[in-house]
């Protein structure tokens, strides 16, 4: 495939993927804040280094399953499992929530390793990734080979690093309105969760 359409493929989805807020970007805006957008952006290189595997990762299990389709129900009906538990999940941190979150503390010297380390955490990346490369592959907008994953994993590293590094730049005015948001995400990720979930196990059992 075209190296530029592999790149702004990967471009267009780590940035869809990013722009919901989530800690990751809670992080950036309140770390640019407290040490500075230099260090912020060596936090957002962090995260960029792990998004980069995680989108290999997530185009290599597309590839995997959409070539072993007998495989794609089963893991379905577990995707469909693990998306319920999360949205319980989401439902009780919402509800037991307390306000008056702790703001997380990063020494500026470790700034990269600390996003290598936060970005890890977010598990959610590589179901992302997964999910979005078989939509396109699907499609016929993507086909897999190393060299189009590796494209891809680059479109998608220069597409994160930029939707957050925006974030650090514009932080001091997008603080308060992140943060309402986010106070209410854990109710709107149960809430998709469960609707996907559900839709999900009503297309299996339609077939």
């Amino acid at each position: 495939m075209n190296f530029f359409v592999c790149l702004g493929l990967g471009f267009i989805v780590a940035t869809s993927g990013s722009i919901v807020p989530s800690y990751l970007n809670l992080t950036v805006v309140k770390y640019s804040l407290k040490s500075g957008k230099i260090a912020a952006f060596f936090l957002i290189g962090g995260f960029a280094t792990v998004l980069f595997f995680q989108a290999n990762i997530g185009a290599y299990f597309s590839d995997v399953l959409m070539k072993n389709s007998e495989y794609i129900t089963f893991i379905q009906k577990i995707g469909s499992v693990i998306l319920m538990l999360l949205s319980i999940n989401f439902f009780r941190l919402h509800f037991n929530s307390k306000g008056g979150k702790k703001k997380i503390e990063i020494k500026k010297s470790k700034a990269y390793l600390s996003g290598i380390g936060l970005s890890l955490l977010n598990t959610i990346a590589i179901p992302f990734y997964f999910t979005s490369i078989s939509l396109l592959i699907s499609l016929n907008y993507f086909e897999y080979s190393l060299q189009n994953s590796l494209y891809f994993s680059i479109g998608s590293t220069l597409g994160s690093f930029t939707l957050y590094a925006l974030y650090a730049i514009v932080a001091n005015k997008i603080e308060h309105k992140l943060n309402a948001i986010a106070d209410k995400m854990n109710l709107i990720l149960g809430c998709l969760t469960a609707m996907v979930s559900i839709i999900n196990l009503i297309s299996i059992y339609v077939r």
